[in-house]
């Protein structure tokens, strides 16, 4: 009898319908049952040995919170038997209805959390304190929407347990070490991050929403066209980011997709129908890695008049320095058509992305000098120290594609902009391991009529060295913009097409941001993970009405 290894995940969800992830031991039938006769079934698939299923589940009323039961081939699996949490309420669907705001809490850079009770060298998790406070009041406030933005698993950095794992099964002294090296390496990383009980069940009743960053493969993942030749040219790289392709498509893409869109996919149906769809995902894996426009990451959902466009802005990427850009052709193109698609009918766009939009300003500069000297543009010794500071400094956010940056400036103050702009236009970001709230200005007062913010969040669960804290605390700082000013004339750069201040932060800790609309108005709430007596709690650090 097959049994349930992992999940479930809640993941898509509107008024009436949803859709739950899970893998399981063995090839069976997974059965989503709910309260009142809504639910769904679906046969697993199989992937490098291992089983999953991603069940849709109908005839949800709009506006209801209904509990749910997993079950594979007719014996039920979720809740489990013998709960480690007994004291966890039962996993719900609840669906929005037509006149709810929405509630979206979001974070990035996850590090999984040592097991109950151990020490936790970097404090307590944010995910983990979040499904604390839920459990403890199931009726009361809890995230429509959770949005991942990136570094849900660390394939660069493992933990302590998991090394001991891998040199159960090979000799660490050989590349890439302790990094993952394989597909059953990545599922590991998996098991490690989302079987933590109170995660498991956070996943399971509160939707997510995710996007890959770089560590989800390798740190500094498609930086630079010669950082993807060094790769290519290592013994071990083609199996590491097929197989960080091959476990995204499974752990993470499938769900953000909804119903409509899986019955579409062609891919889907290719792993399905096989009695083993290894091979196929394994070459549409590499033909996303040999040719990016070949594949979309991205995606849109709507929540009520809210608008989701989650971008993919690693592995999207241009890369030839004369040519290099953020989005692909096709890529901006879907963006665009995406944003400006039904204007009118959403009241806030959200606009996710893992890397931030706007950086502090010395940071801005610096990428943006660096972009320049990689180029040849000072000669070919400047060009290979641009080349040693965009890789050792991580040098490569939006800043570092100025002519990216440019356009998503444009795009915003096009869609912000006349009687049909939504109210609030909001970049969530994650990456730079502290949250801040920037906010732009167009120049001459030609700015969109939208509120328009960054929102940047991380981590919720990694260390912040004090390197980090001196670092972006000085990069925000009015001699850091003076600085960063110097080597903008070094470089010969363009003022950029906007200018921006911070208008809340830097904030350092394992933190979450949420963000609650109702109509056209949005209120912004920070919290810390804090411990405490009893465990660990979050703590409202600040709040802020972003419209009306």
């Amino acid at each position: 009898m097959a049994e349930l290894r992992l999940g479930p995940l809640l993941r898509y969800i509107d008024g009436t319908s949803a859709t739950v992830w899970v893998e399981t031991s063995g090839p069976s039938t997974a059965e989503v049952r709910c309260a009142g006769g809504a639910g769904g079934e679906a046969g697993t698939f199989r992937v490098a040995g291992h089983h999953y299923a991603l069940v849709p589940v109908t005839g949800l009323a709009p506006g209801t919170s209904t509990p749910y039961e997993v079950f594979l081939d007719g014996a039920r699996v979720w809740p489990p038997a013998e709960d480690p949490f007994p004291s966890l309420p039962p996993s719900v669907i609840a669906t929005p209805g037509p006149d709810d705001g929405m509630r979206v809490a979001f974070g990035s850079c996850r590090w999984a959390a040592p097991p109950t009770g151990e020490h936790d060298p970097v404090g307590p998790d944010a995910l983990d304190t979040l499904a604390t406070r839920i459990a403890a009041d199931p009726d009361g406030e809890r995230p429509g929407v959770l949005l991942l933005l990136g570094d849900q698993v660390y394939a660069d950095e493992t933990s302590d347990a998991t090394r001991a794992w891998l040199a159960s099964r090979r000799d660490l002294d050989e590349p890439p070490g302790s990094q993952v090296a394989d597909y059953e390496e990545y599922t590991h990383l998996y098991y490690e991050s989302w079987l933590d009980p109170q995660v498991r069940w956070l996943l399971s009743t509160v939707p997510t929403c995710m996007i890959f960053d770089d560590h989800d493969v390798i740190d500094d993942w498609n930086t630079s066209a010669s950082w993807v030749e060094d790769m290519r040219a290592t013994s071990w790289w083609q199996d590491r980011v097929l197989s960080g392709l091959m476990s995204y498509w499974v752990y993470q893409h499938l769900g953000n997709l909804s119903p409509a869109e899986i019955a579409a996919d062609p891919l889907y149906a290719a792993v399905r129908e096989s009695g083993d769809g290894t091979d196929a995902l394994r070459a549409f894996a590499a033909k996303a890695e040999a040719d990016a426009a070949s594949v979309r990451w991205s995606y849109r959902r709507d929540f009520g008049r809210v608008r989701l466009l989650m971008v993919d802005s690693r592995a999207a990427r241009v890369l030839a320095e004369d040519e290099r850009a953020m989005l692909d052709p096709g890529e901006w193109a879907w963006l665009r058509e995406q944003a400006l698609d039904g204007r009118g009918s959403y009241d806030h766009l959200l606009i996710g992305t893992s890397l931030p939009w706007l950086l502090p300003h010395l940071v801005h500069d610096v990428e943006e000098w660096s972009s320049v000297l990689c180029r040849g543009d000072k000669g070919a010794r400047w060009a290979r120290l641009g080349e040693k500071l965009r890789r050792g400094a991580d040098l490569e956010h939006w800043a570092a594609f100025p002519e990216s940056f440019g356009e998503l400036a444009g795009l915003i103050a096009e869609v912000g902009s006349g009687p049909s702009a939504p109210a609030t236009v909001c970049v969530l970001s994650g990456d730079v391991h502290h949250a801040y709230v920037a906010e732009p200005s167009w120049p001459d007062g030609s700015g969109p009529d939208a509120r328009v913010v960054q929102l940047t969040c991380s981590p919720v669960h990694n260390s912040i060295p004090l390197s980090i804290r001196l670092g972006f605390r000085f990069g925000w700082s009015a001699a850091a913009r003076w600085l960063g000013r110097a080597f903008a004339r070094h470089g010969g750069l363009a003022r950029p097409p906007v200018t921006w201040r911070r208008t809340g932060g830097p904030w350092f800790g394992n933190q979450i941001m949420t963000l609650t609309t109702r109509g056209r108005s949005a209120v912004l709430r920070l919290e810390h993970a804090q411990a405490d007596g009893a465990g660990a709690r979050l703590v409202k650090t600040g709040e802020t009405r972003l419209s009306r």
